[in-house]
């Protein structure tokens, strides 16, 4: 395994904001991975890269508090996540956004309504400010005039933004993305990964993406950690361009080297 950081740089040296100390992860004692041991930066875009199966989505589901590790630590700001009492986890939670695969947003629901969900549930801001938030924040992923349709109005790239928008009404000081980019069109998904960029540059939001979209890794990523099924642990991590041209295992060389990228 390589772990290396690149050339230094700002970025390079900004402070840890999630660190995982030899996590396991599973369900009902069925191991998934193993001895995972990386750190994320504050402020950087992190992809946790992997083939089908390999255990991406899970340790997402540890990282938002959804799924207990079988063993090990998760550290956010020093802080174990998952040895605190609960209602502090609670508080936690509450500090990250999830912008799920499928969007996951209600149909029933405008997007507004989507967006003002959060809010009505966790603050006790009057009803005129929460939509006065929640259009500000659909006006940040460029749908300002999409307020009152309802998902299924919408193309898929369109719902994702809203999702993302949803993500970030508690203003999050992480953002969690799972597959974004699936089920899109190359543009859509391009353009998806250039607003991740620009909310990223905006608001300093650390951002942890899962993704096998090569397009996607290399287009956003700071920095990455490749889960491996077969092996059941991680093979490496570091920068995706560097994994891809000298990383020691060819596995990861193979995988980031698909389609010439």
């Amino acid at each position: 395994m390589i772990v290396d950081q690149g050339a230094p740089s700002t970025r390079a040296r900004a402070a840890p904001h999630l660190v995982l100390e030899q996590v396991a992860v599973g369900y009902a004692g069925h191991l998934i991975q193993r001895d995972l041991s990386f750190t994320i930066k504050r402020g950087d875009v992190f992809v946790i890269i992997g083939g089908s199966g390999s255990g991406k989505s899970t340790i997402m589901r540890s990282l938002i508090g959804l799924l207990p590790p079988l063993a090990g630590r998760i550290l956010i700001d020093g802080e174990s996540f998952w040895e605190v009492p609960e209602q502090r986890r609670a508080q936690r939670m509450r500090r990250c956004g999830v912008m799920y695969q499928g969007g996951a947003l209600w149909g029933s629901m405008t997007l507004a309504e989507n967006v003002s969900l959060p809010l009505e549930q966790y603050t006790s801001l009057a009803p005129k400010r929460i939509q006065e938030i929640a259009r500000f924040k659909l006006a940040l992923v460029g749908l300002a005039a999409y307020g009152d349709y309802y998902p299924s109005e919408l193309s898929g790239g369109m719902r994702k933004r809203a999702a993302v928008a949803r993500a970030m009404a508690l203003d999050p000081d992480i953002l969690y993305f799972d597959e974004p980019c699936s089920g899109l069109d190359p543009v859509s998904a391009r353009l998806l990964d250039d607003l991740i960029l620009e909310l990223r540059a905006s608001l300093g939001t650390t951002m942890v993406v899962v993704t096998h979209d090569l397009a996607s890794i290399f287009g956003i990523a700071d920095d990455a950690v490749f889960l491996d099924g077969a092996s059941q642990t991680m093979l490496a991590t570091g920068p995706p361009r560097q994994l891809r041209d000298q990383s020691d295992n060819a596995l990861v060389r193979d995988f980031l080297s698909r389609g010439g990228a």
